[in-house]
């Protein structure tokens, strides 16, 4: 897929309140800090389409942006951000579930995890949420620029082998990317093409 447009739409805490096109979308979301921002603007091929910042919990809403015309992307906040209050926590929490429970346009979610670390328990209990709610998702790892690729693989292993000590069947699909060296762009895109291709194709029949 080649992206000629990206348009940023709306920002808004209420699911509601997003955008009413029957057109598919695919929501980006991880812990605070993981790289979001500059994934979805290498996507794009966009520079500041996300709003970058050295500073964790730049996000706080949900934000679409309409890619192609046909389908959109949805930044949403990251979570555990140690340095918000309990309070905030609870509303981006309550608005997050709202969201990935009530929106029908959703058709997969990416979960962001920076390679560099060990499996966090923050994470894996955030993916076991969408699979007890059977939200379709799939996972990015981060800055794969930042380590080799010995231990980018041997990291992978350790994630699956922690994945299926947490009763997982198998390790969801999975993406390795930089955005630094656009690593995994490519592949992320025809991922998205095709489920849109079928998306569409399932809307005629």
């Amino acid at each position: 897929m080649k992206i000629t447009s990206a348009e940023f739409i709306i920002s808004n805490a209420h699911p509601e309140k997003c955008p009413n096109e029957p057109l598919p979308e695919y929501a980006f979301i991880g812990r605070s800090n993981v790289g979001k921002s500059s994934l979805i603007n290498m996507l794009t091929n966009h520079k500041n389409l996300a709003k970058t910042s050295a500073k964790p919990g730049k996000t706080q809403l949900i934000n679409h942006f309409k890619i192609n015309q046909n389908w959109f992307l949805v930044d949403l906040p990251g979570y555990g951000y140690a340095r918000v209050s309990k309070q905030t926590k609870a509303i981006f929490q309550k608005f997050i579930t709202d969201y990935f429970e009530k929106r029908q346009q959703l058709v997969c979610a990416f979960v962001l995890i920076d390679i560099r670390h060990d499996a966090q328990k923050i994470d894996l209990e955030f993916m076991e949420y969408l699979a007890e709610s059977e939200i379709p998702f799939l996972i990015i790892f981060t800055k794969a620029d930042k380590i080799g690729h010995s231990k980018i693989n041997s990291n992978i292993a350790v994630y699956k082998k922690q994945m299926m000590a947490n009763n997982w069947e198998e390790m969801p699909q999975y993406f390795v990317t930089s955005s630094l060296e656009s690593t995994g762009k490519e592949a992320i895109l025809d991922f998205i093409d095709q489920v849109n291709q079928d998306f569409f194709k399932s809307q005629k029949i």
